[in-house]
């Protein structure tokens, strides 16, 4: 494993303005579900993309599936714009009777793997990971948790996403406490 120093060098050489005081941390966007966070992190993705072209930034987001104007569910996006399902109202396949639910929606956790967690792999020379959302789907993928951890270990930073559950539940595992009491 690369030292700190090694992974976050372009960091510290040329710092992007949000991250210039903090290298080597986590930054947790947390909020009810249809708040922003996505939309948060997506901006400051591209405002990364814009100001530090050569940063070699890693992960995925999650993005909604509409039809119409009804969500009928989730689809995992890599950062090179590689598309899966996540979760589905719609799919209706012996298979996915199979699948974890969350309400409605059906969780489709290998197409998730597929294409989540070949992003998570620590590499060197990554400057940054975004993953966007660390919830209850993807929660589902048992290799999903352990790669975030692996990622904190590493001391890349991370820009993270963490939905607060409805009706005050907390999302399993305690995740967001692990995480915010490891960075």
């Amino acid at each position: 494993m690369c030292d700190r120093a090694q992974n976050c060098s372009r960091l510290r050489s040329n710092p992007p303005h949000a991250m210039a005081t903090a290298p080597s941390k986590c930054f947790i966007v947390t909020g009810p579900p249809g708040i922003g966070k996505t939309t948060l992190v997506m901006r400051v993705l591209e405002s990364l993309k814009t100001s530090h072209p050569h940063l070699n930034i890693r992960g995925f987001y999650t993005r909604e599936v509409r039809e119409a104007s009804e969500r009928v569910g989730f689809e995992v996006v890599t950062l090179d714009g590689r598309r899966g399902t996540l979760a589905s109202s719609t799919v209706l396949s012996a298979e996915s009777f199979r699948w974890p639910s969350v309400g409605k929606y059906k969780v489709d956790v290998a197409s998730f793997e597929s294409l989540a967690l070949p992003e998570l792999q620590v590499k060197e020379g990554t400057d940054l990971f975004i993953i966007d959302e660390v919830g209850k789907m993807e929660l589902f993928s048992s290799s999903f948790f352990p790669a975030v951890l692996k990622i904190l270990e590493s001391n890349i930073p991370i820009l993270a996403s963490i939905p607060i559950p409805k009706f005050g539940r907390d999302i399993p595992g305690g995740i967001q406490s692990l995480l915010c009491d490891r960075s």
